[in-house]
């Protein structure tokens, strides 16, 4: 049994919150230079370049690639061989957001009444975590900091088998057009589908996590994702709203089983700044 004193989870944690705010992931970034090259629309091309140079701008500054620094949303992958010591996993989880969103100089979106006060918690907190219980001695962070107006144009439908697979992709191109430039496209699709109503949620978020252009593994749904990919990027919302090819940069699918009598299916948006990082304890 390998001891972790939680410290060193807060410390990694507040790491992750200033670093997933600042710097985009490769894949991110090469999906995105990549569009600029194939856009046909000048005012399209343009606002790519915009957005590439202000990642670039992030960077040099290490400043925030967006105001919105988002909700903290964190997969926790805890190995049963480890002994926690020192503390509350989910308070060291909290504190290293809270660390973080300090010392990083980072918006703070959270509301602890999120109906009749609205008022801000101050330091981001509490963060919306995910804990699953894996084989080993380790302990797997995997940080997404996730904006509002991207996950307000998400949604679940619970859909039956009589649908079949139109009718899952016209419920996921309808979404997307119905969201229109809210979330700031182009944007990243995650779609869950099977589990239950709020697992497919979850499912859709994980999606997220893929990186771009790495296949979906089942080849069957690799080719749904191309569809839908090519649906999306027909529909002409373009850049940031204002016409164009690049609606969406990916469409990731993740899947489980499902009850005979259901077919659960969760569409989660992520805007330009599909930002996420991970680290290994």
């Amino acid at each position: 049994m390998r001891e972790l004193d939680v410290a060193r989870i807060t410390e990694a944690v507040k790491d992750l919150s200033i670093r997933t705010n600042i710097y985009l992931p490769d894949d991110v970034k090469e999906a995105l230079r990549s569009s600029l090259e194939k856009e046909e629309s000048p005012l399209g091309k343009e606002i790519l370049q915009v957005i590439l140079d202000n990642h670039d701008i992030a960077e040099s500054e290490r400043m925030p690639i967006c105001q919105d620094t988002g909700v903290a949303i964190i997969f926790l992958e805890v190995g049963q061989e480890v002994h926690l010591t020192g503390g509350s996993l989910e308070d060291a989880v909290n504190e290293g957001v809270r660390q973080g969103y300090k010392e990083g100089h980072l918006r703070k979106s959270m509301v602890a009444d999120p109906v009749l006060k609205r008022k801000n918690t101050g330091d981001n907190t509490p963060a919306i975590i995910y804990t699953r219980i894996v084989p080993g001695d380790k302990v797997k962070i995997v940080f997404a900091p996730k904006g509002g107006g991207a996950e307000n144009m998400s949604e679940v439908r619970m859909m039956t088998a009589a649908d079949g697979i139109e009718g899952v992709k016209d419920f996921v191109v309808d979404r997307v057009s119905r969201s229109g430039g809210n979330p700031c496209p182009p944007i990243v699709v995650g779609i869950g589908l099977g589990g239950s109503f709020e697992r497919c949620a979850m499912l859709a978020k994980e999606a997220l996590m893929r990186t771009i252009g790495e296949p979906n593994p089942d080849p069957d749904f690799a080719e749904v994702e191309k569809e839908l990919l090519r649906r999306i990027n027909n529909l002409g919302i373009g850049p940031q709203g204002l016409g164009g090819r690049t609606t969406a940069l990916a469409v990731h699918i993740k899947t489980v089983p499902c009850h005979i009598a259901s077919m659960p299916v969760a569409v989660n948006i992520q805007c330009h700044v599909s930002r996420h990082g991970e680290t290994i304890i």
